[in-house]
């Protein structure tokens, strides 16, 4: 891996929390993502599975977790399986995890070898009533595929139909939305890393170039400060290609007199960062266009100071609408007669505004996180208000990640990002 050591006592910290939360006489199972396939012998790149590496830190395929606080054998009460390495892997493919190593990552003391799996989890199986399956219950899931968690399922419901079965994802929903303060730390690291890269491209942008020019300048600036790359794909959107919310060909030609909005972020020790800023291609904002900027940033820094604990997400974002209705007034692209028509289930703001504020941010670029239940201190979550203009042919968002404080107005973690229009302009024309 790219990144630093991570101090295991994170991992430690997280399966402790975790199995306070598990049922008597219950175990819980967490499998490593798939290698992915493109076809003959190709891979994509290995991503893993973000919950086994909230728990254990191993950062390996064909791994997995088995968690038993009640096992009546203490060697069993933490488990973390790995392939059995050998020369022949270490040649072709690199140094892989050994058990020792694997212990020195995670903190846990029993490692087997995966061609151990099956004996020693029928073992444990015997041992315990409930089983709990790891399935994904993201609110903004949407996955087709059969992954490595969906096989295990199937086969553990078939070889054990005896068993009760509970879900792991209302616990790690709850865990991993209030970060460690080691997590904020990560998250600072992958925002300074996007900063490093946000500063080379203003330095590089100019009338003629291509969007992926800056796409591969942000690469080069995160790969070298040891990112792992994107946390997602980017969006390079100059002209109207802005006013589609998730433009990502950035194959378009900079042109004289345009905005381009950026989201852009780097990853982290599996840790993403999310920004979004709107600079010049020439490195000057016309009136008009510094006239929008500066309405959403106004919305932006009042929305900020609305995240403290206690608020409700929803709540939250009607109150952000109510700031842009009046900021779009300002603008001259609403008036009074449009507020008071409004549909109440699609304001008249929604027509230049028409995405949400803020989501939760961590080891998924969408983080985990209960939107119904309040913000808490430790949350971290992005701050990114837009207004779009396809007949003006530009759009302007603007947004960083914020963490929750206990008291007063959330913690910027892209504080050092510029985001002032006068700072924007210096550093494109020094």
């Amino acid at each position: 891996m790219k990144y630093h050591p991570i101090d295991p006592k994170l991992f430690i910290k997280n399966r402790k929390n975790f199995m306070v939360k598990m049922k008597p006489s219950s175990l819980a199972v967490f499998n490593s993502n798939d290698i992915f396939t493109t076809g003959a012998d190709s891979t994509m790149p290995f991503k893993q599975h973000r919950d086994i590496f909230y728990l254990s830190g191993a950062d390996q395929e064909n791994t997995i977790l088995v968690l038993f606080p009640d096992s009546p054998d203490p060697a069993h009460r933490e488990v973390l399986f790995v392939t059995e390495t050998n020369e022949h892997i270490a040649i072709w493919e690199g140094e892989k995890l050994t058990k020792e190593r694997a212990t020195e990552v995670s903190g846990i003391k029993t490692v087997y070898w995966l061609s151990d799996f099956d004996k020693k989890f029928f073992e444990m199986m015997t041992q315990c009533d409930t089983i709990y399956f790891n399935t994904n219950e993201h609110y903004r899931q949407a996955v087709e595929m059969e992954t490595r968690e969906d096989r295990f399922i199937k086969k553990t419901k078939a070889q054990y139909p005896a068993h009760n079965y509970a879900k792991s994802a209302p616990i790690l929903q709850r865990l991993r939305a209030v970060k460690d303060q080691i997590e904020i730390d990560l998250l600072q690291k992958a925002c300074d890393i996007t900063n490093a890269g946000f500063r080379r491209v203003l330095e590089f942008t100019k009338p003629g170039v291509m969007e992926f020019d800056l796409e591969a300048e942000f690469l080069h600036e995160f790969i070298r400060r040891r990112s792992d790359g994107f946390a997602y794909t980017p969006i390079i959107a100059s002209g109207n290609n802005a006013n589609v919310l998730h433009y990502i060909e950035n194959n378009q030609e900079c042109k004289d007199g345009d905005l381009i909005l950026i989201d852009a972020g780097a990853q982290y020790a599996n840790y993403a960062s999310d920004m979004s800023r709107t600079i010049p291609v020439n490195g000057r904002y016309t009136d008009r266009q510094k006239a929008v900027y500066n309405a959403v940033l106004r919305v932006k820094n009042e929305a900020t100071k609305m995240l403290v604990p206690g608020t409700l997400w929803k709540e939250y974002h009607v109150e952000v609408g109510k700031i842009m209705t009046s900021e779009l007034i300002g603008l001259g692209l609403l008036d009074k007669t449009d507020v008071q028509n409004e549909n109440p289930n699609w304001p008249a703001y929604k027509k230049y505004f028409m995405h949400g504020t803020s989501h939760h941010m961590g080891l998924d670029t969408h983080d985990y996180g209960i939107l119904w239940e309040p913000m808490q201190a430790g949350n971290v979550f992005t701050v990114e208000p837009g207004i779009y203009l396809p007949e003006e042919g530009f759009g302007i968002r603007l947004e960083d990640d914020v963490v929750i404080n206990s008291s007063g107005e959330p913690f910027n973690l892209m504080r050092d990002i510029p985001i002032e229009i006068e700072e924007i302009e210096d550093l494109m024309n020094k």
